[in-house]
């Protein structure tokens, strides 16, 4: 797994072989996980973009055909908040957007904020 420049650089690429509606979005997205979690590192994940928190997977995200979809390495902070992430959630651990009808910023600070704490909590 690439940390830091080498893995910015990967997911650069990744983000620009994209059609131009989903890298905006998911550039958007990247930008706003970076905001929250300073400290977090970008990293390649299952072979997508992520971030590490203090070593440990925080959270990650990818495009796909259809849709982008958002990857909070972990159900538990989801199932905390059901009825904000119904509209997005595709999955057990995976909310689902499309560039059309992006994930609500607030939504991705609280998701974000969570898995910090959890991990952080040990």
């Amino acid at each position: 797994m690439p940390d830091g420049a080498e893995a910015s650089a990967r997911i650069d690429a990744m983000l620009a072989a994209l059609p131009d509606d989903q890298r905006v979005a998911l550039q958007a997205l990247r930008s706003t996980i970076a905001a929250i979690a300073p400290d977090a590192v970008e990293t390649i994940s299952y072979g997508m973009p992520a971030f590490r928190y203090h070593k440990r997977p925080l959270v990650g995200y990818a495009g796909f055909k259809n849709h982008c979809s958002f990857f909070p390495m972990g159900s538990a902070v989801l199932d905390a908040h059901p009825d904000e992430v119904a509209p997005f959630r595709a999955a057990k651990g995976t909310l689902q957007f499309t560039p059309d009808r992006p994930m609500p910023v607030e939504l991705v600070q609280l998701i974000v904020r969570e898995r910090m704490a959890a991990i952080d909590a040990g």
